[in-house]
């Protein structure tokens, strides 16, 4: 298992290249070199509180052996490579409320976590105006090692943790966590948070009525809908075995620098550590 990993709220919000200093990659696979960063990594991994945290799109990071897939320095950095601001976010909270979190640490244009890998989208060749050039023409076989690389660890890790809370006596919430941009298409998005959710009205219920009166204009399955398939991990690891969850979009720009995650993590740190109670789980008690 990874180390659990502290992170400072300090941490830039565009989460390329952090990752614990003791975390150290041994897969002996033919795209991550010994020296590269693991797939993902674990905070508070020893946490009992029945409250998991996941961040499929923390990182904008590429395996060496790919190079840049052929993007300009804007693209590797920009909304289709990270949800920009999430990482940070995750991180944020997961220190807050002394929670477990697993979090990608690989971009999504290698392969998506949060998509079947027969979806074309986990390996996008093109998105919003920009090519993808070291997606084009993939062979099975280079997608294989990038699903055996990155893909497959990194659902191991959040099913482990998933098993590892049930086992210490409850059902843990998961909360999965996203950004979306303002802009899409050329078209402002008037939402500034969407919460996901498909047949499981436990957490949404509360995290619509706790954002909203906090006074965000809110989505409900808005700007994306959480209905199957569209939330791969979300449906593989939470609503097959019936554990409460959610999945929250937050929007870009109140989540792209320092300020703006401390603010929205002291709000969804004050409906997080409500939820046990809430929805009677079997611990109650989250550290401030």
């Amino acid at each position: 298992m990874t180390p659990t990993a502290t992170v400072s709220a300090s941490a830039a919000p565009v989460n390329c290249a952090h990752m614990p200093d003791s975390a150290n990659n041994n897969n002996a696979n033919t795209l991550l070199s010994p020296g590269e960063p693991p797939p993902f990594y674990v905070m508070h991994a020893d946490s009992e509180i029945p409250l998991l945290l996941v961040c499929d799109h923390a990182a904008c990071r590429f395996p060496a052996a790919l190079g840049n897939l052929g993007l300009d320095p804007f693209a590797c950095r920009c909304h289709l490579a990270i949800d920009i601001g999430a990482g940070s976010l995750t991180e944020y909270l997961a220190d807050r409320l002394g929670v477990t979190a697993v979090l990608a640490q690989y971009s999504r244009l290698v392969v998506d976590c949060n998509r079947a890998l027969m979806d074309p989208s986990a390996f996008l060749e093109y998105g919003d105006g920009i090519i993808v050039p070291g997606n084009r023409n993939l062979r099975q076989e280079d997608k294989d090692a990038r699903a055996e690389a990155i893909y497959w660890p990194y659902h191991g890790e959040v099913d482990a943790q998933v098993q590892r809370l049930m086992a210490t006596g409850g059902c843990p919430a998961f909360i999965a966590v996203h950004s979306f941009t303002p802009v899409l298409n050329g078209k402002a998005r008037p939402w500034e948070i969407g919460v996901l959710w498909d047949k499981d009205l436990r957490l949404r219920d509360i995290f619509l009525k706790d954002f909203r009166e906090a006074g965000f204009h809110v989505g409900d399955n808005e700007p994306y809908s959480g209905k199957a398939p569209a939330d791969y991990t979300v449906d593989n690891h939470a609503e097959r075995p019936g554990v409460p969850h959610i999945g929250i979009e937050i929007r870009q720009d109140l989540i792209h620098d320092v300020a703006g995650i401390a603010r929205l993590g002291n709000i969804m740190h004050k409906i997080i550590e409500s939820i046990p109670e809430r929805i009677g789980l079997r611990e109650d008690r989250i550290s401030a």
